[in-house]
């Protein structure tokens, strides 16, 4: 009887550790979708990520993330989403175009997405204060009021301008849309809309020889955010004057930009993320709309190309690149 109790002692013994190991608490996985490629993605992630600490939240030690990038094929994201919801993730985050296959995906998931649209007039949700359903996030995008204080800008900064060409990503989810806002805006201040499409990288060459205009303005998209570097530099060779929508153009060397941050759009969307963890739901956070937007202007491009920046556009910038 001794060897039997001794043995049985033994033996629960061992097990022990594996009921502790088994009764440790897993924690929350969020889902990250995104049409960007991971190498181009990074600096949206590691927003998102400072918005979930924000949240008290911190990949790797009480919550974990899975990343899925579409390497910019918006086809790849329907698979990529349905493949979060079948993983039964707590949260998708869709940022760059991808809360359409989000939304497809899954009625009961929470979804925070980040968009360069009007989420109402998309139908993403029904109302800005009351989202319903599941879906809830950011916008750093204004519609047609921001492109038409965009090409006022540019014509304020290029007095002569008369055509403006549109970089335009045609398999975007918001293309068609911000190509109305063009049409609406360029109406608006006088100039004649002329839209160049890029389907896919390898086209930004051949797009730039086609402009046949005195400006250009870049569709809000990830596809072009995420090549700051090619994009500015195709419209140096064509010395085209240039209104972007975000700084890290005019950091890269481009001319001016006028709108909100994506990076703050993301900390927001990672402190959403946050907050639905703890207990709140989609339908009762308000969709968070951009409050300010950033006009910076870079001087040395400017005089590249030949332009005096009015005293007055000065004076009103954020920030003058010297």
């Amino acid at each position: 009887m001794r060897r039997r109790e001794l043995i049985m002692l033994l033996g629960g013994a061992t097990a022990w550790p594996l009921a502790v190991r088994a009764q440790r608490p897993t924690v929350p996985v969020i889902g990250f979708l995104n049409s960007r490629s991971k190498f181009k993605g990074e600096a949206v992630a590691a927003a998102f990520r400072q918005g979930l600490q924000y949240a008290g939240y911190e990949e790797g030690r009480n919550v974990a993330v899975e990343y899925r990038w579409a390497e910019d094929q918006y086809d790849r994201l329907p698979a990529l989403a349905v493949d979060l919801a079948t993983r039964g993730v707590a949260a998708i985050v869709a940022g760059g175009g991808a809360w359409v296959a989000a939304k497809k995906a899954t009625t009961s998931i929470p979804i925070i997405f980040t968009t360069g649209l009007d989420p109402v007039r998309a139908g993403m949700v029904k109302s800005i204060n009351r989202p319903e359903a599941n879906l809830t996030g950011v916008t750093f995008y204004s519609g047609g009021a921001i492109i038409a204080k965009q090409l006022e800008l540019l014509r304020e900064l290029v007095p002569n301008v008369t055509e403006v060409a549109m970089l335009v990503h045609p398999s975007s989810p918001t293309a068609e849309s911000q190509m109305q806002d063009a049409v609406v805006a360029a109406r608006q201040n006088g100039v004649a809309l002329h839209i160049v499409n890029v389907a896919e990288a390898p086209d930004l060459d051949a797009a730039f020889t086609a402009i046949q205009a005195n400006a250009l303005v870049i569709m809000v998209d990830p596809f072009f955010d995420s090549r700051p570097a090619e994009i500015v530099a195709g419209s140096a060779r064509r010395h085209m004057p240039t209104m972007y929508y975000i700084r890290e153009f005019v950091e890269a060397g481009g001319l001016v930009c006028y709108g909100a941050s994506i990076l703050a759009t993301y900390r927001q969307a990672g402190t959403y993320a946050g907050r639905v963890l703890a207990g709140a739901k989609p339908a009762d956070l308000p969709v968070v709309l951009p409050t300010k937007f950033e006009l910076i202007i870079n001087l040395k491009t400017a005089k590249a190309l030949g332009l005096s920046v009015p005293p007055t556009l000065l004076v009103r910038a954020d920030e003058v690149i010297e």
